[in-house]
């Protein structure tokens, strides 16, 4: 008997051992049809962001102060650095100089870290939207 059920053993191992090597995963393909236009669109959102003052990104202010000292730290980036577009902001009673509308903090960390060798005092934040 006990023969027997070696054997039966030796069976079932083997059968199982045959269907499981002959088992294949299902296969499939998957073709994707986009329009060209939603490449373009992206392109152009991600574009505005960078040039809009309203996104919700990130900027590097240089300086806070009476109005010559805003004109001379912006000429003085402006010599320097030619990467990313600069401004001027009037919040009463004072202006700032401001530096790129970087869209993640990463690329504004990236920005400060060289600014910061000519503009110590440089740090970033994320501007209020303005309506």
């Amino acid at each position: 008997m006990f023969l027997k059920f070696k054997s039966f053993k030796f069976l079932l191992i083997t059968a199982l051992v045959f269907c499981v090597q002959n088992i294949k995963a299902q296969e499939g393909k998957l073709t994707v049809y986009e329009d060209k236009r939603i490449t373009e669109l992206l392109a152009l959102k991600s574009n505005l962001n960078r040039e809009n003052k309203l996104s919700d990104g990130f900027t590097i202010q240089l300086y806070y102060g009476e109005l010559s000292g805003a004109n001379n730290t912006i000429r003085n980036y402006r010599r320097a650095y030619t990467d990313w577009p600069s401004s001027i902001e009037y919040e009463t009673p004072n202006y700032k100089v401001w530096v790129g509308n970087f869209i993640t903090r990463l690329e504004a960390d990236r920005a400060l870290l060289e600014i910061k060798n000519q503009f110590p005092n440089a740090f970033i934040f994320k501007p209020e939207r303005r309506n």
